[in-house]
């Protein structure tokens, strides 16, 4: 059995594939001498582009796709009917395919009757900055010109206009690249001169004028500009059964969600596959899985979800890596999503390099994450139930609020577990962070809530169990929850935040507090603290709050009986994905005869084992517990000045 599929609830994740034997194959290879789409798609005389393949495929073919770079939008004409009579789009394995939303311009003049100053009185040498100018032709565009379109048009009622800077929801959706690179949309002419490696777009939507860096010249570059909104999406919805294996698709000029249209797009259907793939620089949003918005009339027994998104690497998408809306029974697994959020529209509510509302029975595992800015890793956005987080690296959060996210979750329990999370930065100004001197913030009632960088966020979410994790190097706490009492639609209640279990996690080095709980309705044991200096441990309502350390947490709440405190020092190399756990050179700041009191664990060897939870039955590494018995946080063993290997994804 894989421990690591086992859901909440105890039972194991539903998984659907089955071996495939395809009827027929079609070959698809543009640089082939023979290449014609009147051709039949056979190796000798193949077809020359994709979306011919895609008209023709029926239920139980395979789609060939050989090595090389295809400009255009493949839209599946029909899907597969079950797990036996898949439709499969395959590299073929010869060389990368790429299928890129944008098309190679020339013809470029140096461009003029623009002001380049800011103000009538500053000076600019015209001589040294050269911006060039490119007339948009109509033939790039197929009914979708996005320089035409601003990046979020639908719904965008949820947007706090007062909060944000809206100069990048308001930009265009298309975009500029040299040599691979995109350029930085300015908002006026004016700021090219500022900026190199930078372009505008006239208000029309039919010229762009574009500065690169060092101001070159173009003519000695590769210069793209983004023409479809998707690469591999279908035109007709709720199509089912199709696998996508292997393909880069790169410059979809998608736009911010709702609606969650992706680079590669499931359309609604279910039962997708997207297996070894790259999304390169989507404008908005790499992958979507779900049923696009809540605006869609539901159909009475639709599926929505059941699709695997596996060994894939999503780089750079602007808002959102991968987006569902009522997405079931997903499972997701061996990513690498980085750099997700550039676009730093995170008041749009929608963004993160994982964003999934209603998400139910699904399996989250083996997955990393780095560089998201301004976006969680993982966001779980109401209604969500019996879900498994599991094994997943949640690394170097850049003006991040929280890794994880579970928001106005009410029933069922949601499990994370066997992570590591690590560099949550923040997302605050640090100017309205109150300067305090002296004593006049000791008698404060509450804390201020100007700081944030959580590891772990639950808001309005009850029943959390969140075990055998390393959480370290938040800027504020390792787990923070507040209750949401007058969120709810319908029939629902409201958020209490309550019976979280936390239970065996490693805590290190949390700035502010290892866990913030909103009350005492909540279980901890087994936790260890590591590096956590000051009241750590807190419980804010009701009033006064408390901040406590481990001894009084374990005298007036009965929390952590088998809870430690250590002091040693923990490495993570979050590019080349170790981790190495050593003796610190410095103990900690204590008066005459505190530490003795308080039995600190200096060497991580000498770190105790507690009771096991039954919840989670092995390692990080899959190594299953022994004697039911575990060591704090993900590992088995915590051995010093050893270097641990820690990417978790598994070949597909």
């Amino acid at each position: 059995m894989d421990k690591s599929a086992i859901l909440p609830d105890g039972s194991s994740f539903t998984f659907w594939e089955v071996p495939v034997e395809y009827e027929r194959e079609i070959h698809v290879n543009r640089n082939h001498p023979m290449a014609d789409d009147t051709n039949e798609g056979t190796l000798e005389k193949p077809l020359a582009t994709i979306n011919a393949a895609a008209q023709l495929a029926k239920a139980g073919t395979r789609v060939w796709i050989h090595a090389g770079e295809y400009r255009e939008w493949v839209r599946p004409a029909a899907g597969g009917t079950d797990p036996a009579h898949m439709i499969s789009y395959e590299a073929f394995g010869d060389g990368e395919v790429v299928i890129k939303a944008s098309e190679q311009v020339f013809d470029f003049k140096s461009s003029t009757g623009w002001r380049m100053q800011a103000d009538f009185n500053e000076e600019i040498d015209r001589e040294k900055i050269r911006i060039w100018e490119y007339c948009l032709a109509p033939e790039l565009f197929q009914g979708y010109n996005p320089f035409c379109a601003v990046n979020i048009l639908h719904d965008r009622l949820f947007i706090e206009y007062e909060k944000t800077d809206m100069t990048t929801y308001l930009n265009r959706r298309g975009m500029v690249f040299c040599d691979g690179k995109p350029l930085t949309q300015v908002a006026l002419y004016n700021q090219l001169s500022k900026c190199e490696g930078s372009y505008w777009v006239e208000a029309n939507g039919q010229k762009v004028h574009f500065r690169l860096e060092k101001d070159a010249d173009p003519k000695d570059h590769c210069i793209e500009v983004t023409c479809r909104e998707q690469c591999f999406a279908p035109d007709i919805p709720l199509l089912s059964y199709i696998k996508v294996k292997g393909i880069t698709c790169a410059h979809a000029a998608t736009g911010a969600p709702v609606p969650q249209r992706g680079a590669i797009s499931c359309y609604r259907g279910h039962h997708w596959v997207i297996e070894n793939c790259t999304v390169d620089w989507s404008n908005a949003v790499g992958i979507d899985v779900g049923n696009e918005c809540w605006h869609h009339e539901l159909i009475p027994g639709q599926q929505i979800g059941y699709s695997v998104v596996r060994g894939c690497t999503i780089k750079d998408a602007g808002v959102c890596g991968i987006a569902g809306l009522f997405a079931t029974h997903m499972l997701i697994e061996d990513n690498l999503i980085e750099g997700t959020g550039w676009q730093k529209m995170e008041l749009s509510w929608e963004a993160g390099a994982i964003k999934l509302h209603n998400s139910v029975d699904g399996l989250f595992r083996r997955n990393v994450f780095r560089n998201t800015f301004r976006a969680d890793h993982l966001w779980l956005d109401c209604g969500n139930e019996n879900n498994r987080i599991t094994g997943n690296l949640f690394l170097d959060g850049i003006e991040q609020r929280e890794a994880i996210f579970i928001e106005c979750t009410r029933d069922g329990v949601n499990l994370i577990d066997n992570n590591i999370i690590w560099n949550v930065e923040g997302r605050f100004d640090p100017k309205k962070v109150p300067v305090e001197p002296g004593s006049s913030g000791w008698y404060k009632m509450e804390e201020h809530d100007v700081v944030n960088g959580y590891g772990i966020y639950g808001e309005g979410t009850d029943h959390l169990r969140i075990v055998n994790n390393l959480i370290g190097n938040c800027r504020s706490a390792g787990y923070f929850a507040k209750p949401v009492a007058f969120r709810m639609h319908g029939l629902e209640r409201g958020g209490t935040s309550r019976d979280a279990h936390l239970l065996n996690n490693l805590f290190y080095h949390c700035e502010e507090a290892a866990m913030k709980l909103p009350t005492k309705d909540n279980l901890c044991e087994g936790n260890c603290y590591v590096k956590e200096e000051g009241g750590y441990l807190r419980i804010l309502y009701p009033q006064p709050p408390v901040c406590l350390h481990l001894p009084a947490w374990k005298e007036f709440y009965g929390f952590d009986r088998q809870g430690q405190e250590a002091w040693f020092d923990i490495k993570v190399d979050t590019q080349k994905l170790t981790i190495q756990f050593s003796e610190s050179e410095k103990k900690p700041f204590a008066f005459p005869g505190e530490l003795e009191k308080r039995h600190f664990v200096f060497r991580p060897e000498e770190t105790n084992k507690t009771e096991a939870s039954p919840l989670v039955q092995t390692d990080f590494y899959g190594t299953e517990v022994q004697d039911d018995k575990c060591l704090p946080g993900p590992f088995a063993e915590l051995t010093s000045n050893q270097v641990y290997a820690i990417d978790p994804r598994k070949e597909a």
